[in-house]
């Protein structure tokens, strides 16, 4: 019996880590065209931070540039109490063009970014599996160039992040927040 339980779970852990190399990368992707304003209009994850604070998160801007060597510099504005707040990160490149790694200093973290699909006028749907010492998570963010979008984006942002393991009540409709003046700068 234990030998079975034993077997189960590395079947399951096998299945887990051959989940996260499955997930797919944009085919042909062109970052130049990933540039510009983006506003979060999903957001799913497992991790214990966004259980917490999920009942206080709303729609973000980030805006996405290219640096000179070719990474991208990810700089995201959002609501906090009745102020905005900003966080720069750099998603450094890999061999796979659509795919990123960021390393979080504040928080111990490493992440594998991938944009899973874009058509780069409308949305872009990006998977981050996220790894620290504690553990790992899952991330799904779903971006769009307006603060609106299809019912149809909003079920495949759903049907993506269930397919990533994650489940109805750790996906996220964000709520929109008033004109933020901050965000038009």
């Amino acid at each position: 019996m234990h030998a079975t339980l034993l077997g189960v779970l590395g079947l399951v852990l096998l299945g887990a880590l051959h989940a996260q190399d499955s997930v797919p990368v944009q085919t042909d992707f062109q970052q130049d065209k990933l540039t510009g304003r983006w506003y979060s209009i999903g957001l799913a994850s497992n991790s214990n931070w966004f259980k917490e604070k999920k009942h206080l998160m709303k729609m973000c801007t980030t805006v996405i540039s290219v640096t000179a060597d070719g990474n991208l510099e990810v700089t995201s504005t959002y609501p906090k109490g009745d102020q905005c707040e900003k966080r720069n990160s750099l998603y450094i490149k890999t061999e796979q063009p659509g795919r990123f790694s960021y390393s979080s200093p504040r928080w111990g973290s490493k992440h594998d970014i991938r944009v899973v699909e874009t058509n780069y006028e409308e949305y872009a749907l990006v998977a981050t599996q996220i790894s620290k010492s504690t553990g790992s998570s899952t991330m799904v963010l779903l971006y769009s160039r307006t603060m609106e979008l299809s019912p149809e984006r909003l079920e495949r942002f759903t049907q993506f992040s269930r397919e990533q393991g994650l489940t109805d009540e750790e996906i996220l409709i964000l709520p929109r927040t008033g004109e933020h003046r901050q965000w038009e700068r």
